[in-house]
Protein backbone atom coordinates (compact mmCIF):
# COMPACT_ATOMS: atom_id res chain seq x y z
CA UNK A 1 0.00 0.00 0.00
CA UNK A 2 1.27 3.39 -0.93
CA UNK A 3 2.40 5.48 2.01
CA UNK A 4 3.03 2.60 4.40
CA UNK A 5 5.82 3.39 6.86
CA UNK A 6 7.34 0.05 7.86
CA UNK A 7 9.05 -0.62 11.19
CA UNK A 8 10.20 -3.66 13.10
CA UNK A 9 10.27 -4.24 16.81
CA UNK A 10 13.06 -2.65 18.77
CA UNK A 11 13.45 -6.10 20.35
CA UNK A 12 14.41 -7.57 16.97
CA UNK A 13 18.09 -8.17 16.47
CA UNK A 14 20.13 -7.23 13.44
CA UNK A 15 21.22 -10.80 12.71
CA UNK A 16 18.72 -11.39 9.88
CA UNK A 17 16.53 -13.66 11.98
CA UNK A 18 12.81 -14.21 11.82
CA UNK A 19 11.27 -10.75 12.04
CA UNK A 20 8.16 -9.06 10.82
CA UNK A 21 7.60 -5.44 9.92
CA UNK A 22 4.46 -3.50 10.78
CA UNK A 23 2.96 -0.42 9.15
CA UNK A 24 0.33 1.16 11.37
CA UNK A 25 0.36 4.70 9.98
CA UNK A 26 -2.49 4.24 7.51
CA UNK A 27 -6.08 4.99 8.57
CA UNK A 28 -8.18 1.95 9.42
CA UNK A 29 -5.58 -0.71 8.59
CA UNK A 30 -2.44 -2.35 10.01
CA UNK A 31 -0.12 -4.13 7.59
CA UNK A 32 2.33 -6.91 8.47
CA UNK A 33 5.05 -8.48 6.28
CA UNK A 34 8.06 -10.78 6.57
CA UNK A 35 11.40 -8.97 6.57
CA UNK A 36 13.03 -11.81 4.62
CA UNK A 37 10.44 -11.62 1.82
CA UNK A 38 9.08 -8.09 1.67
CA UNK A 39 7.48 -8.67 -1.74
CA UNK A 40 6.02 -12.04 -0.76
CA UNK A 41 2.72 -10.75 0.55
CA UNK A 42 1.21 -8.59 3.24
CA UNK A 43 -1.27 -9.45 5.96
CA UNK A 44 -3.94 -6.85 6.65
CA UNK A 45 -5.64 -6.33 10.02
CA UNK A 46 -8.10 -3.86 11.44
CA UNK A 47 -6.67 -1.71 14.24
CA UNK A 48 -8.77 -3.38 16.94
CA UNK A 49 -7.75 -6.89 15.86
CA UNK A 50 -4.08 -5.86 15.78
CA UNK A 51 -4.32 -4.24 19.23
CA UNK A 52 -5.88 -7.45 20.58
CA UNK A 53 -3.06 -9.53 19.11
CA UNK A 54 -0.39 -7.24 20.58
CA UNK A 55 -2.07 -7.31 24.02
CA UNK A 56 -2.22 -11.12 23.95
CA UNK A 57 1.40 -11.41 22.83
CA UNK A 58 2.49 -9.14 25.69
CA UNK A 59 0.49 -11.21 28.19
CA UNK A 60 1.98 -14.50 26.98
CA UNK A 61 5.53 -13.18 26.83
CA UNK A 62 8.53 -14.55 24.93
CA UNK A 63 8.34 -18.01 23.44
CA UNK A 64 11.35 -20.25 23.18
Amino acid sequence: MTGAQWRKSTKSGNNGGSCVEVADNLPGVVLVRDTKDRDGGTLTFGPAAWAGFVDLAKAIGPVG
